[in-house]
């Protein structure tokens, strides 16, 4: 039986990673039912089909974020992918980047490049 927030959460991965994102969830369901259908339901029925926010902004703000973290590389890369994926431009991205730098006070950020995981090779390369 499907609880109405996993229906809903069900097409958000496609909308938001591509082909990645079904990828991601689709690894770990033959050996973690349980935790595959968490990383749906929590991330994209809850919180990625919240009104006030479209794709794009939900982007941005996971994107400068995960820059602030400063230890997130592998989660950035996908959600600058994801970014990509959901209409950000490359300068969109790369401003966003830019504005958690000054804030996070984190030497890290700045040895993140974001033309690192702006080539269009990389657009839709999961993980």
């Amino acid at each position: 039986m499907s609880s109405e927030r996993y229906t809903i959460s069900q097409e958000m991965p496609k909308r938001v990673d591509g082909k990645g994102g079904e990828a991601g969830v689709d690894s770990l369901r033959d050996i973690a039912t349980d935790f595959a259908r968490y990383l749906i339901e929590f991330p994209f029925g809850d919180i990625y089909a919240r009104p006030g926010l479209d794709l794009r902004s939900r982007e941005i703000a996971t994107i400068a974020a995960l820059t602030a973290l400063g230890n997130a590389e592998p989660q950035l890369k996908v959600h600058i992918a994801a970014g990509l994926n959901v209409g950000l431009t490359q300068e969109e991205i790369t401003e966003a980047i830019m504005q958690s730098m000054p804030d996070s006070r984190r030497p890290s950020t700045a040895c993140l490049p974001p033309g690192r995981y702006l080539r269009p090779t990389d657009r839709l390369r999961p993980g």
